[in-house]
């Protein structure tokens, strides 16, 4: 197997990973991803393509990704993480589509209009 390139987005995350035959390893920005996403439920979604189609530590991940926070990031990396399985072998999307992995989340933080105190609130108006 070749390295498998994909990209996974979520509001204004982008997750590139990188995957290759190995033993698990999943570096994140050059950090450990256990060191990068300090909690057990990011590294629960983190991991959650690679349990369901059960194959754990099979695959070594590099992960560039940047902007939005940290759920955004690993839940655009998930989404990433299961394009690529899916690429690996087409039978995987029927378990993965079933729970909702390989849906993008397109919302995202509604632009501040002019004139206005945020994207819909407006300035109080006094009539006299």
């Amino acid at each position: 197997m070749d390295r498998i390139h994909t990209i996974g987005r979520r509001k204004t995350a982008v997750a590139r990973v990188y995957m290759s035959e190995g033993k698990g390893n999943i570096v994140v920005n050059n950090k450990d991803a256990k060191e990068y996403f300090t909690t057990d439920t990011l590294l629960y979604r983190l991991n959650q393509p690679f349990s369901l189609t059960e194959m754990m530590d099979k695959f070594d991940l590099k992960v560039n990704v940047n902007g939005g926070g940290i759920t955004g990031q690993v839940e655009a990396i998930r989404l990433a993480i299961s394009r690529a399985l899916c690429q690996l072998d087409e039978s995987n999307r029927g378990v993965l589509k079933a729970e909702g992995l390989l849906t993008r989340d397109p919302r995202m933080v509604e632009r501040k209009k002019p004139g206005q105190k945020k994207a819909r609130k407006k300035f109080q108006f006094s009539k006299r």
